[in-house]
């Protein structure tokens, strides 16, 4: 008979004090509750979309410029294709788990097969927290580019931003998909048309101005003085900031396999989805940086922008200055649709890895209860309330509250990281001491055993050196600090709390469930994915 908790919802096996590897075998990977309660409706072309769009967000449109008179343009170059090779090292790593495990929480869950579920409570709970404030955080963002426009009726647009991210949120996961499949086709748009704007200026394509080539490398030079540090110490560190600026604006990257279990064939497309989705980021990001140090000097006093809207991006400045009228809004508005498309992606991380939190025992139980097109409302429900902290943007001074609760997940996205690197570092360390060859995996590649080393040393070390500025004599800033650092006691002690509470313990390497995970693969195999044929080869998408 099923063991079944005071809501009716069928309890799974815990792992913690007394926990049975035998007993753990005959379990199901993906739960039955997953099975069950979850509607695998996102497509190919959804998952790979949605990749796209949480990957490629404000922070390409807008902080660019940031990263030009940081770094330089060769600095801002080499940082974003260093922060490239990473997300690489990540996205790989993800991708080799998650079509071993296809689980609902991804990363998160991957923890408790690998390692040990109190690393995926701390993480878990880490991302839920982040994903809860990340959704206000950009409803906020969406109002201060509606303001590009008009200031009127504020209370207004938030209340609209946040019932169209329910209704997202709640409506069938298929139209989700959709809507984050025509978003993110209106960034490519917008990304393919700035660069080619851009390399049109930069080649004198605009009547009446010259062509400026790499003039701006040349002086004032491919390297910017950080904070006035004379010699290669100040230009070092102006790269090294960029990098770690960079890496925010990769973060939703991670998200990609949260819904593992509403997707179609997903030991096929979430790989599939990994690998063409990074090439095809990183494409974006370095053709749209290396665009933006041609048009633009480092040392131009319009970067000094802080608006938050359309009006601060290089690409704006230089397109008004060569005349071209029309592509403040047509970037405004993307990049509205691109803050929506945020809020609509935490929400969907959010909801699900605390989900996954419930169906372990880590959360609360009602949280698993669904609605007959498989949404977890009562997760929809509880993140729509969270989002009502927009409303503290119409007051300047809970504003200042609210986002110093936001910068205290700032070195979230590095954690995450970190997690997937060490569990995809575990994974390969259990297929060695199992004697299983890394060909049995539904997805592998020779070289990601060293490349995840890469990533979790690389992930550490720009976690502790965030906020590195504060150290820098007369460069002290409390919030900064705290942004960059109290993160990680936070996760250390919701790690070693939950293991003390639940008597866990680390996983030995032989009582990693592979076995178990092949034999579901045989079990219960997947349609396969038909390769592209026709025209349909063009697509470079998500074909």
């Amino acid at each position: 008979m099923a063991n079944l908790d005071n809501h009716g919802i069928e309890l799974a096996p815990s792992r913690g004090a007394g926990y049975d590897n035998d007993d753990f075998e005959k379990q199901h990977i993906v739960e039955d509750q997953e099975e069950k309660n979850l509607s695998r409706s996102l497509k190919q072309r959804h998952i790979q979309m949605i990749a796209l769009a949480g990957a490629i967000g404000t922070g390409l449109f807008l902080s660019l410029g940031s990263a030009l008179q940081t770094g330089g343009p060769l600095g801002a170059l080499l940082g974003y294709a260093l922060i490239g090779a990473v997300v690489c090292s990540v996205q790989f790593a993800l991708g080799e788990t998650s079509a071993l495990f296809p689980v609902t929480g991804s990363f998160v869950r991957h923890a408790e097969f690998l390692f040990d579920p109190a690393l995926g409570f701390a993480v878990g709970w880490n991302v839920v927290y982040g994903a809860y404030l990340s959704v206000p955080a950009e409803i906020s963002a969406a109002l201060v580019l509606i303001q590009f426009w008009t200031e009127k009726y504020a209370a207004l647009w938030i209340t609209i931003f946040i019932v169209l991210t329910f209704l997202v949120g709640i409506i069938f996961i298929g139209v989700y998909g959709e809507i984050e499949f025509w978003l993110a086709i209106l960034k490519i748009m917008l990304i393919v048309g700035i660069i080619l704007m851009g390399l049109i200026i930069d080649l004198g394509g605009v009547p009446g101005q010259g062509r400026i080539g790499f003039r701006y490398w040349n002086h004032p030079g491919p390297f910017s003085q950080y904070l006035e540090i004379p010699g290669a110490w100040g230009r070092f560190l102006g790269f090294w900031a960029v990098m770690n600026n960079a890496v925010y604006s990769f973060s939703g990257i991670e998200s990609l396999s949260v819904a593992a279990a509403e997707t179609q064939n997903p030991r096929q497309n979430i790989p599939r989805a990994c690998k063409r989705v990074f090439a095809r980021v990183t494409l974006f990001y370095i053709l749209a940086v290396l665009i933006v140090g041609m048009i633009v000097s480092s040392t131009d006093d319009d970067l000094n922008n802080y608006s938050g809207n359309a009006s601060q991006s290089p690409f704006v400045l230089a397109a008004t200055r060569a005349g071209i009228k029309a592509v403040p809004s047509i970037i405004n508005a993307v990049v509205l649709t691109s803050a929506w498309s945020a809020g609509n992606q935490s929400m969907l991380a959010g909801t699900r890895i605390l989900y996954g939190l419930a169906l372990k025992g880590q959360a609360p139980r009602f949280l698993l209860l669904t609605t007959r097109w498989g949404i977890p409302w009562v997760c929809v429900i509880a993140q729509t309330l969270v989002a009502c902290l927009a409303y503290m943007s119409l007051s300047n001074n809970a504003l200042t509250v609210f986002y110093w609760f936001l910068d205290l997940t700032a070195s979230a996205v590095l954690i995450s990281w970190s997690a997937i690197a060490w569990n995809h570092i575990r994974l390969h360390q259990a297929l060695k001491r199992q004697g299983i060859v890394r060909e049995e995996l539904p997805w592998h590649h020779w070289w990601t055993p060293y490349t995840s080393w890469f990533a979790l040393v690389s992930c550490i070390i720009f976690l502790l050196t965030g906020g590195f500025t504060v150290f820098i004599k007369g460069n002290w800033d409390k919030a900064t600090f705290i942004s960059a650092y109290l993160d990680i006691p936070l996760v250390l002690t919701a790690y070693f709390g939950w293991k003390f509470l639940k008597k866990t313990r680390i996983l030995s390497l032989d009582d990693v469930p592979l076995r178990a995970a092949l034999d579901e693969i045989v079990s219960k195999p997947e349609e396969e994915v038909p390769k592209a044929r026709g025209w349909r080869r063009l697509n470079i998408l998500w074909g």
